[in-house]
C-alpha cells in the first residue's frame, strides 16, 4: 500500500514538473522567423508596462495598439503608447473593438476622435468578437450595413482600408469573410487559422506570449509572408 502511494506521489510529481515545462516553452513560443519574418503584439492597458526599444530589439516587427472600444471607452495608455512606438521606430497601427449594440456612427466618431491621423500608420484594425459585448445579436444584414457606414468614417480618416480582426464565432454568425471585401486578421493558437472564406493576411498565433520589453503577455501576431512589406 504504501509503496504504491509513493509511486502516485512520483507520477504525479514527475506530472506537475511536465506542465510546468511545457508552460515555459508555451509562453515564450512564436512561430519561426525563417518562415514568418514580420511579427509583433498587440499593446493594450492590460499589458502593463511596456519599453519599447527593448520590445523592438526582441523581435517586434510592429505593434498593433488598443485605442477604442465601442462608442465611448478608450485604452487609457493609448497616446502614450502611440507616440512611444514612433519614437522607438516600430511600425504601429490602432485597434478598435467594436460593439455589436452600439451605433457604427457613435463607434466611428470615438475612434476618429482618439486616434491622430499619422502617415505612415498601419491600416486600422477592427475587432469583431463577441466578447459578451452584446446580448440581443443583430440581424447579419443590419450588422453588415452598419459595419460599412462604420468602415466608411473610419478608412477615409485612416486613409487606408481597414484590418478585420474576426474569430471563429464571429464568422460563423455574420460571414464577414465572404461578405466584406477587407484583409482579415483571424486567430488560432499555435495552428494556421483553419477557418474564413479567403486566406488570411494576419495570424493571431499566440495570446500568452512573454516578450522582452512587455510586462504582461502579449497576443502575438505574424503577417503573411506573401503580403507586401
Amino acid at each position: 500500500m504504501m509503496r504504491a502511494i509513493i509511486w502516485g506521489a512520483f507520477w504525479l510529481l514527475l506530472a506537475a514538473i511536465a506542465a510546468i515545462a511545457l508552460w515555459q516553452v508555451a509562453i515564450r513560443w512564436h512561430p519561426v522567423e525563417s518562415q514568418y519574418p514580420v511579427q509583433g503584439p498587440v499593446i493594450g492597458a492590460e499589458q502593463g508596462e511596456v519599453h519599447w526599444p527593448t520590445l523592438r530589439a526582441a523581435g517586434a516587427d510592429f505593434a498593433y495598439i488598443h485605442a477604442t472600444d465601442g462608442d465611448t471607452d478608450r485604452d487609457p495608455n493609448f497616446a502614450a503608447h502611440w507616440q512611444a512606438a514612433q519614437e522607438a521606430g516600430l511600425r504601429h497601427g490602432a485597434i478598435h473593438t467594436y460593439e455589436l449594440c452600439r451605433l457604427a456612427i457613435d463607434q466611428a466618431t470615438n475612434f476618429v476622435a482618439t486616434v491622430p491621423d499619422r502617415e505612415g500608420a498601419l491600416p486600422p484594425a477592427i475587432l469583431l468578437d463577441f466578447n459578451d459585448n452584446c446580448t440581443d445579436h443583430p440581424d447579419i444584414d443590419i450588422f453588415i450595413a452598419e459595419l460599412a457606414n462604420f468602415l466608411e468614417i473610419v478608412e477615409q480618416h485612416a486613409q487606408s482600408p481597414a484590418l478585420l480582426y474576426v474569430t471563429r464565432e464571429f464568422d460563423a454568425e455574420y460571414e464577414v469573410t465572404s461578405r466584406v471585401e477587407r484583409s482579415f486578421w483571424l486567430p488560432r493558437r499555435l495552428f494556421k487559422p483553419d477557418f474564413g472564406a479567403v486566406p488570411w493576411v494576419m495570424w493571431e498565433a499566440s495570446d500568452i506570449r512573454i516578450v522582452d520589453g512587455v510586462e504582461n503577455p502579449v497576443r502575438w501576431n505574424v503577417v503573411r509572408p506573401d503580403q507586401p512589406g
